[in-house]
């Protein structure tokens, strides 16, 4: 399964971005392989809006869950009509630490 945690960086060991759609980047992870590669989000300076936008493009990439500290009502809208569960993180640390909480099933997952 593919999952997204929001970062600030481009790898395992950056530190994770509280906001969604403002993120710079997606790192996204196959949760059987550990295998991961970072997406720059197009959308992370724009205007207003970019939640939606920024749903699509892990829409676009197959992925099936999504780590983040905070995700916007219309963001939040367009993930869960695609399917995608969103999972809270919100403890500052890298994403190595996120994927591995998500792993011992120790996130709460944001309805």
């Amino acid at each position: 399964m593919k999952i997204c945690f929001t970062a600030k960086g481009t790898t395992l060991d950056a530190q994770t971005e509280e906001r969604f759609g403002r993120a710079p980047y997606f790192i996204l992870v196959e949760s059987e392989t550990g295998s991961f590669e970072a997406i720059q989000n197009p959308f992370a300076d724009g205007g207003g809006g970019v939640g939606p936008k920024a749903a699509q493009v892990l829409i676009a990439n197959h992925v099936r869950a999504l780590v983040s500290g905070q995700v916007g009502g219309n963001a939040r809208e367009v993930l869960a009509a695609a399917g995608i569960v969103m999972y809270t993180y919100r403890d500052g640390g890298t994403v190595r630490d996120a994927f591995d909480q998500f792993s011992k099933k120790t996130l709460e997952q944001s309805a």
